[in-house]
């Protein structure tokens, strides 16, 4: 299942190429999407039937006619891998002449919930003078509270998958405020729901910059798969419905300037075009 929220905060199923407003069948109310869509993921087993059924009945519109949202309308937690994949490692070394470390030795770091943005907005660069890079990355959301869940059993605990965006500036400040920057954290196009997603470590990911391919890789080479960064972000804290960890990066990270159009996609996910400019024109 396709989960996405589009127009003016609808709650809709992607099917084809259409969008099937299923809000009424979860009591969804559009001028509070945030805590409608924590009750959606916390009751979600409750209410898939309902969702169902209203597919046949709900309003129907093409999905070239709708403006998409982030389909997360809010949350708490965003967990970030760093250095996950050990080709990026080595081109990050060749850029600054400083091997960094891996997941292995670095863990997750926290980015600002209030980075998140969605598939239709833009980016905003924040500083011109400082180099910000694209970071394409799968990214997936919390669907039970989680504490000391080993790997084994993360699949259990996530409730979708999606495309995201790590926007960075490079500097020697801490991570957490290189990259929360407002609209740092694009995510979308939709959720899919993880019985559609076979294997979240053995996808396809591709990064566009205008028609230029910057990213062609696949997380079947993450250092830490999807459900080992699930028991690191766990290991002795709680994850609640709503947290979002995003698994990090492959190779061909590159900058993105003002006028740039930046472009993800995601076998069996899908993906987002997004905008790129300046605070001040």
């Amino acid at each position: 299942m396709k989960i996405a929220i589009f127009n003016d905060h609808l709650l809709g199923i992607v099917k084809d190429n259409v969008v099937i407003d299923v809000s009424d069948a979860v009591n969804w109310i559009p001028a509070n999407p945030s805590e409608s869509f924590q009750n959606l993921i916390e009751n979600f087993d409750e209410l898939r039937g309902k969702i169902e059924n209203s597919l046949h009945t709900g309003t129907a519109y093409p999905l070239s006619s709708v403006k998409l949202h982030s389909p997360i309308p809010a949350t708490k937690k965003i967990w970030a891998a760093p250095v996950n994949y050990k080709n990026h490692q080595k081109e990050m070394n060749e850029m600054f002449n400083n091997a960094p470390r891996t997941i292995e030795e670095l863990a997750l770091f926290l980015k600002s919930p209030d980075s998140l943005s969605g598939p239709s907005e833009p980016i905003i660069l924040p500083f011109k003078d400082r180099r910000t890079d694209h970071e394409a990355e799968l990214g997936y959301i919390v669907g039970k509270k989680a504490k000391n869940v080993k790997a084994e059993d993360a699949k259990n605990y996530i409730f979708g998958y999606f495309a995201l965006l790590d926007i960075s500036i490079r500097g020697n400040e801490e991570r957490t405020w290189r990259k929360s920057f407002d609209t740092f954290t694009p995510v979308g196009p939709w959720i899919v729901t993880s019985d559609e997603i076979e294997d979240p470590n053995d996808l396809k990911m591709t990064l566009w910059v205008n028609d230029e391919v910057r990213q062609d890789g696949s997380t079947k080479h993450l250092i830490y798969d999807c459900y080992k960064c699930f028991e690191v972000a766990c290991n002795n804290m709680t994850l609640n419905p709503g947290d979002i960890i995003a698994t990090g990066t492959p190779e061909g990270v590159g900058p993105i300037e003002h006028g740039d159009s930046v472009r993800i996609e995601i076998e069996q996910i899908g993906g987002f075009e997004v905008s790129v400019y300046h605070t001040v024109e």
